[in-house]
């Protein structure tokens, strides 16, 4: 028998392998960068893959990200919130549900699929999903922090609530800063800084809120929303007012003050706007 393989079983042995190399072709490893892209599998529906060192993950845009469905729920954190219910209708009171030490282990692992999927749906800009994913995320952190047996059990994910309300906010005021309501949008994050700034205080670590990264991501993009603010022409005039008074040049903030003046009584009459200075 020949060493050699026929046409024929190369053919086969190419359809049958399992190898990943022509997936990754072409797309390069970046460390310290997030790759993500958005395909259609081979279901037609559009699933999102996440490049690492050595491979890829590749998860569905809806439901649990490894399409798998626990117990006949959409995941884990469905099964188990669908337990509760039944033991408040079965019991009238919460009192009396707990999560085991396995159970826990499982949410946990089931809740870093959905933040790699948010995370790339960030970077994707699919913020809606985002909200979503954060949203569901953050009810782990309820359920096991409430109803765990072991204490560790309930403590162990609370340090990532700050990252999950940065991105929770950010995502959220994403989308209202698309449709132009810069104001709402603005109103999110800073309800998002309330929410962390409420977490270290039940922990009693209020000087850490000062410190925090989210804090500052949080800051920076609230910064970024105020730039994207359409100005008015007379909020305009007024920084300049504010500036010539505080250099003492006098005159031309005189002359300011008279242009403001005249365009809010135009403005009062309802007609245009004269040209700003």
């Amino acid at each position: 028998m020949s060493d050699e393989l026929s046409r024929q079983d190369k053919q086969e042995f190419k359809a049958a392998s399992k190898d990943i190399t022509p997936v990754l072709r072409g797309w390069s490893y970046e460390p310290g960068v997030i790759n993500v892209r958005k395909i259609h599998g081979h279901d037609g529906s559009p699933k999102v893959q996440m490049r690492l060192d050595l491979g890829l993950l590749q998860m569905e845009m809806t439901g649990r990200p490894d399409g798998v469905r626990p117990n006949g729920c959409e995941s884990l954190l469905e099964y188990f919130e669908k337990q509760l219910s039944d033991h408040q209708s079965r019991n009238g009171t919460e009192m009396g549900f707990h999560l085991s030490e396995s159970q826990c282990a499982s949410l946990r692992e089931e809740a870093v699929q959905y933040y790699y999927r948010y995370l790339s749906l960030f970077v994707l800009e699919e913020f809606p999903g985002v909200v979503r994913d954060t949203a569901r995320n953050l009810r782990v952190l309820d359920l096991c922090g409430k109803f765990a047996d072991d204490e560790q059990d309930r403590l162990v994910l609370e340090q990532y609530r700050p990252y999950i309300i940065m991105m929770n906010a950010r995502a959220q005021a994403s989308i209202l800063q698309q449709d132009g309501k810069f104001a709402d949008a603005l109103q999110t994050v800073e309800e998002g800084l309330s929410d962390i700034k409420d977490f270290f205080a039940r922990f009693g670590q209020e000087e850490s809120y000062a410190h925090s990264n989210e804090v500052r991501v949080l800051r920076q993009f609230a910064r970024g929303i105020r730039k994207k603010v359409p100005v008015s022409p007379v909020a305009r005039l007024q920084r300049k007012l504010d500036k010539a008074v505080k250099s003492e040049r006098y005159e031309e903030a005189a002359r300011l003050r008279d242009k403001i003046i005249e365009m809010q009584q135009t403005q009062r009459k309802g007609g245009e706007n004269p040209t700003h200075a």
